[in-house]
C-alpha cells in the first residue's frame, strides 16, 4: 500500500475520486427539486418531433449520475500517476474536469426541456443549458489544466521527515528509543465472536431487524476493544483502546522498570482494559505481555504481542525511564518505527 501511494499524487486522488461523485450528487438533488414538473417516463432520445425513447425518471437520473462519476473517473484518474510527464497530467486533469461536466450538462440539458411538459413525447433538449454547460465546461477544464500543479509539492510529511532525519543524525540514540505496535486477540476469538453475533442477528433481524443490527454492531464494537496500539519512546508509554481511546498514558520519569513475562489475562481480571487495587493492565489476551512498574508503587500490565515485540518493548522503557531519571529526557521523534 506504502509503495502504491508513492507513485500516485494525492492531492489529485482525492479530487480525482470526490469531484464527479459531488458532481453527480449535484444533479440527483436538483433532478429531484424539479421532478413535480416531469412528465413520467422521460425521453432519453429525440428526433425533430420529440421524444423518440423513453425511460423511467429513476433511470434517467441514475444512469446520468453514473455516467458523470464514470466518465470523471476515467479520465481524471490519468493524471494522478506520478510517472506520467506533467504536461500530460495537466492535460489530463483539464480534460476531466471538462468531460465531467459537459456529461452533466447534457444530462440537465435534456431534463430541464422536458420540465412542463405533459408528454415527453413533445419535448425537446434544451439548447441553452446545453450551450451554457458546455462553454462552462471547456472554459473551466483550461482553467483547471494550467492551474494544476503537476510537480511534486512540499508538505507537512516531508517537514516532519526532514526533522525527524535531523533528530536522528543529532541523537544516533533515538530510534532505538522508540517503539510502536499493534497487539490483538487471536483470530479464533474474533471468529467466535461472529459466529456468537452473526447467526442470531441474522434470525432476530427477520422479526426486528433493528435489534439484529444493534447486535452486529455490539459484536463489532466488543472486537474492536481488542485491539489496542502501543508506543513507548522518550516521553513514557501510551497505550490506546482500539487505537482510538487513550486508557494509559504514563510518564518515562514515573517508571521504575518494566519486565516481559508470560501472564495470564484472569490474573488481572481478563481480556481488555481493567484497572483493580494498584495494577492497570491491557491485555486482549494471555500470553507475552510487560509488567510495569510505577515510582509510586503501582503496576500496569500490556500485551506485547509476541515474545520478541514485548522484550523490546520492555527494553525501550527500561532505557528511557533510566534516562528520565538522569535527566536525559527528550520530546518523542515526530515519527516512529513500526515493530
Amino acid at each position: 500500500m506504502g509503495k502504491l501511494m508513492d507513485s500516485v499524487d494525492a492531492r489529485a486522488l482525492r479530487f480525482a475520486a470526490g469531484f464527479p461523485v459531488v458532481l453527480a450528487a449535484g444533479f440527483v438533488v436538483c433532478a429531484f427539486l424539479i421532478r413535480p414538473d416531469l412528465p413520467e417516463p422521460l425521453a432519453i432520445r429525440w428526433t425533430d418531433d420529440g421524444g423518440a425513447a423513453f425511460a423511467p425518471f429513476g433511470t434517467y437520473v441514475g444512469v446520468g449520475a453514473a455516467a458523470i462519476v464514470a466518465a470523471g473517473w476515467l479520465v481524471l484518474s490519468q493524471a494522478v500517476t506520478l510517472n506520467r510527464p506533467a504536461i500530460m497530467r495537466r492535460i489530463m486533469m483539464g480534460a476531466g474536469m471538462f468531460l465531467s461536466l459537459f456529461v452533466t450538462s447534457v444530462v440537465a440539458a435534456g431534463l430541464v426541456g422536458q420540465a412542463g411538459s405533459a408528454d415527453a413525447r413533445e419535448s425537446h433538449v434544451d439548447m441553452t443549458v446545453l450551450a451554457l454547460g458546455s462553454g462552462a465546461a471547456l472554459s473551466l477544464g483550461v482553467v483547471i489544466a494550467f492551474v494544476f500543479k503537476a510537480d511534486q509539492q512540499w508538505s507537512l510529511d516531508d517537514d516532519r521527515a526532514l526533522q525527524l532525519a535531523l533528530a536522528r543524525e543529532a541523537d544516533p540514540d533515538l530510534a532505538r528509543d522508540s517503539i510502536r505496535l499493534w497487539v490483538h486477540a487471536r483470530s479464533s476469538v474474533f471468529i467466535m465472536i461472529a459466529v456468537a453475533s452473526l447467526f442470531p442477528s441474522a434470525l432476530i433481524t427477520v422479526a426486528v431487524p433493528w435489534l439484529g443490527m444493534l447486535l452486529v454492531l455490539l459484536a463489532v464494537v466488543g472486537a474492536a476493544f481488542l485491539f489496542a496500539r502501543i508506543t513507548a519512546d522518550r516521553q513514557g508509554l501510551k497505550v490506546l483502546l482500539a487505537g482510538i481511546v487513550p486508557v494509559m498514558n504514563v510518564p518515562a520519569g514515573a517508571i521504575s522498570g518494566a519486565t516481559a513475562a508470560d501472564v495470564k489475562a484472569a490474573d488481572y481480571g481478563g481480556w481488555g482494559y481493567r484497572h483493580h487495587g494498584g495494577t492497570s493492565a491491557m491485555l486482549v489476551s494471555s500470553g507475552p505481555a510487560v509488567v510495569v512498574s510505577k515510582t509510586d508503587g503501582q503496576r500496569l500490565a500490556v500485551s506485547g504481542g509476541s515474545p520478541a515485540s514485548a522484550a523490546r518493548l520492555a527494553e525501550v522503557l527500561t532505557r528511557v525511564a533510566a534516562r528520565a531519571r538522569r535527566g536525559g529526557g527528550g520530546q518523542p521523534p515526530a515519527a516512529q518505527p513500526e515493530s
